[in-house]
């Protein structure tokens, strides 16, 4: 997965620019395991990351405890030789520049390898060779860190289950009761180092990010945020009407609550609760120096200081949402915008912890799903644990009853001091600040059901890339031109390896958009031409997912001037690398068998965002863009790529057999 919006990642290794009160921004697996489960509890444990130590000196990510995982065979992070990547960056923007662009371009790309590059790269080779990873440390504090747009849209993605449909309050109740039992045990999986270790070839693929998303949670600071660990917590919290409550999921002998007995203390928490409470989890939705701010007073009295703590060293917080109406075929956009906003401050946003890696989300209107913060890790752990719980679920009507029916205390009310006239301030802008960005941000979910995977397959093509391509086409023939295309690429072959970029719009994907939209092209040209995009994209992946990309290699010399108090070279401000950095397609894929997918904002404030679970038979995607661009429309997009699906598949079924691989 991504990070997302990873165009925003130049502007974020700047200085951070002086507090805005109001937003005025746009930055915006599948093994299941087998293995029995044994409870492996340990005394508390916390880890602790400050921004101090992701300085130039020191950028390794901080090894969190995994109780039983085994040590992996896993690759150190390589700094690139500088010619390959720039050769590989100069075939990748030729698509987006003119000929005297392009031409300019290459003289600047020249310049720059012979002088200021080659000092960096000396400078970034150095770093390499004492570092495991060099990037690891410096991508979590450049990327998310130190960005300064709110967590809600602009970072944290949406990771649906498939729609509920609750009788009652009893069945929401206990489906609730049931998952979270379900995240219980898949934790009891992490803990005891059961993950499953895939090998893309024969290279192991690092599971280390497994232990980094329970008990995680984002600290707001000024400038840069911190981050803190603790795996070994035994809480959650629920979170109902605005109102907070400490939730134990152990007894006495550290053995898991069970589903009934989980939902006995869900009915307490609900019981107790009439009236809506102050809305403190709006202020973790707003810009990351607003809630520093708002932080820095709340936390200041002794009693919510502990109240945060609380929340911030649970497992996962639990959100049981008030109600919503949705119209008919509207069910999956307004489940995804719930998960990635809330509805706003008069609907569910203030039920939330944005900063918590973790929120479990649930709707009586049988809206399921995670909003994640993004900072720690990648959608896989997520996206399985949906996995998890739904196949248990869906295969064994007794699941979650195996557990212990002995908690060791009631939930506990988590109080904070009665609320004052400067936090009471710092909510209202929060409020109107979020209000803004549910109203902006638009979400068309678009089920494509004439084919899948299963027929692209036998046509011999590789899904992703042919889903990357129809993106490529259906832009192209909405904005007669192309997009630089962001799609993330795991480095997970390396010792906390995050992502590289897949740079999709392509010289062979620009031709063949050129030609599906040429009366004179033939059926076989164009389904030639189809193949040589699908080729392409395919290559560019392979050396992605080897760590041979263009994106983080250039960060990394980037980041060394910033170290070293150099100059940036003007390269980076050239119009290729602005325009191919631009990406008005941030898009990834998130497969999983179920009627499920993951969704968030677009990385532009001039394109789309764009998720997709290709399925076998159908491909689900979730497609973001700002209501106050006029140039792009998620309704019109999603139009444009099923004519895109479509138009690809009549070449296809037409392609004159011995042009067919």
């Amino acid at each position: 997965m991504h990070t997302y919006q990873s165009s925003s990642v130049e502007r974020r290794i700047d200085p951070p620019k002086a507090e805005m009160r109001l937003l005025n921004s746009r930055g915006v697996f599948w093994n299941l395991t087998k293995c029995s489960i044994k409870a492996n509890q340990t005394s508390n444990v916390l880890v602790k990351l400050l921004p101090a130590s992701f300085g130039s000196k020191g950028s390794e990510q901080p090894q969190v405890p995994q109780n039983g995982a085994p040590k992996q065979n896993l690759l150190k992070y390589p700094v690139l030789p500088l010619n390959e990547t720039l050769d590989r960056f100069l075939c990748s923007v030729q698509p987006l520049l003119t000929t005297d662009e392009f031409k300019k371009q290459r003289d600047i790309t020249e310049e720059f390898k012979d002088k200021e590059g080659d000092e960096l790269q000396t400078l970034l080779e150095e770093v390499g060779k004492n570092e495991t990873n060099w990037l690891a440390g410096r991508w979590l504090k450049t990327a998310y860190l130190q960005y300064r747009d709110p967590v809600t849209v602009y970072v944290s993605p949406g990771m649906t289950f498939p729609p509920q449909k609750f009788k009652n309050e009893r069945a929401f109740v206990d489906y609730t009761a049931k998952v979270i039992f379900g995240l219980g045990e898949f934790k009891s999986i992490v803990d005891s180092g059961k993950i499953p270790v895939v090998k893309m070839g024969k290279n192991e693929l690092d599971n280390s990010q497994f232990g980094k998303v329970f008990g995680t949670c984002r600290i707001p600071r000024r400038g840069t945020d911190e981050i803190v660990y603790n795996p070994c917590s035994k809480h959650v919290v629920v979170i109902y009407k605005n109102h907070f409550y400490k939730l134990c999921l152990y007894d006495k002998d550290d053995k898991l609550l069970s589903a009934p007995a989980l939902a006995k203390q869900l009915d307490i928490i609900m019981e107790a609760e009439i009236d809506f409470g102050v809305p403190y989890g709006i202020l973790t939705t707003d810009s990351r120096d607003n809630w520093a701010e708002a932080y820095g007073q709340l936390s200041a009295m002794p009693q919510n200081k502990e109240a945060i703590q609380t929340i911030q060293t649970s497992l996962f917080t639990v959100s049981l949402d008030e109600c919503v109406s949705f119209k008919p075929g509207d069910q999956a956009n307004q489940l995804i915008l719930s998960l990635i906003h809330g509805g706003g401050s008069r609907v569910n946003s203030g039920n939330r912890w944005m900063d918590k890696t973790i929120q479990l989300v649930v709707n009586p209107n049988g809206n399921v799903g995670f909003a994640y913060e993004h900072s720690p890790a990648e959608g896989q752990p997520i996206a399985m644990m949906m996995d998890y719980v739904v196949k248990k679920m869906s295969e064994d009507k007794k699941f979650g009853e195996c557990g212990s029916s002995e908690p060791l205390n009631k939930p506990q009310k988590i109080k904070f001091c009665p609320l004052n006239e400067c936090v009471g301030q710092w909510i209202f802008y929060a409020k109107r600040n979020v209000d803004r960005l549910v109203h902006d941000l638009q979400m068309k979910v678009l089920k494509f059901d004439s084919y899948g995977k299963e027929y692209i397959k036998n046509k011999h093509l590789g899904p992703d890339s042919y889903v990357q391509m129809a993106l490529q086409l259906a832009f192209y023939k909405m904005h007669n031109e192309p997009a630089a295309q962001y799609e993330s690429a795991h480095l997970r072959i390396f010792e906390n390896g995050r992502t590289e970029t897949i740079r999709s719009c392509s010289n062979e994907s620009l031709d063949f958009c050129r030609a599906m939209t040429s009366e004179d092209a033939s059926v076989e040209m164009r389904a030639k031409l189809l193949r040589e995009a699908v080729s392409s994209h395919q290559a560019y992946t392979r050396l992605a997912l080897q760590g041979r990309g263009v994106d983080r290699h250039l960060l990394g010399l980037k980041l060394m001037a910033l170290e070293n108090n150099l100059p940036v070279p003007r390269f980076y401000s050239s119009v290729g690398y602005t325009k191919s950095m631009h990406f008005r397609m941030s898009t990834s894929q998130v497969a999983t068998k179920y009627d499920a997918f993951m969704g968030y904002g677009p990385a532009t404030h001039d394109g789309y965002g764009c998720c997709y679970n290709p399925r076998e038979c159908d491909i689900i995607l979730a497609i973001s863009a700002w209501k106050s661009n006029a140039e792009t429309d998620p309704d019109k997009f999603a139009k444009a790529l099923t004519k895109a699906f479509l138009e690809m598949q009549a070449v296809l079924d037409k392609e004159p057999t011995k042009s067919k691989l």
